[in-house]
């Protein structure tokens, strides 16, 4: 198991995923509790992207409940198919929204959040949380962005 997480800090966006991703594959490398995974990939993203808040949400019943993250306080509870994250569980697709003012429906958590990609994680054909990063700069995510954090909820259901 990796203890530390390291990368040059000149790199392009896409070096950077394509360092980090193997190191949190490495840091949570036998350990089977599920919580303490996903705090500690919050953590490793958001220490290398700087991004405003990242973290996730598990589906309980009907609702996303606030999972592991890091950033400021969060909603704790968003209902199927409500604001970016709901709309991301219902049609189970990552979503990215350049300026969270003009999402339909956007719960604002934090009103310095300005742009979000939310990336669902999906098992068994069901999704089963979702991986929420906001942004504190407009348009912010991109396409390499969703294909490396779908990447990593791919890893992340292999976990549940």
């Amino acid at each position: 198991m990796l203890h530390e997480i390291t990368l040059l800090e000149k790199q392009t966006k896409e070096q950077k995923y394509i360092s980090l991703l193997p190191q949190l594959f490495a840091l949570v490398e036998g350990e089977t509790d599920v919580i303490a995974n996903l705090a500690n990939i919050s953590a490793g993203l958001k220490s290398n992207f700087g991004w405003w808040w990242v973290g996730f949400y598990l589906v309980k019943g009907n609702e996303l409940v606030l999972g592991p993250f890091q950033g400021t306080i969060a909603c704790t509870r968003i209902a199927f198919e409500l604001g970016v994250c709901g709309s991301s569980w219902k049609q189970k697709q990552t979503i990215i929204v350049d300026d969270v003012e003009q999402f339909a429906g956007h719960i604002a958590c934090s009103s310095l959040s300005r742009s979000e990609i939310v990336i669902p994680i999906i098992k068994n054909e069901i999704v089963i949380g979702v991986l929420d990063v906001d942004s504190e700069n407009l348009a912010n995510f991109d396409a390499t962005d969703k294909k490396y954090l779908e990447k990593l909820a791919n890893f992340i259901a292999s976990l549940f």
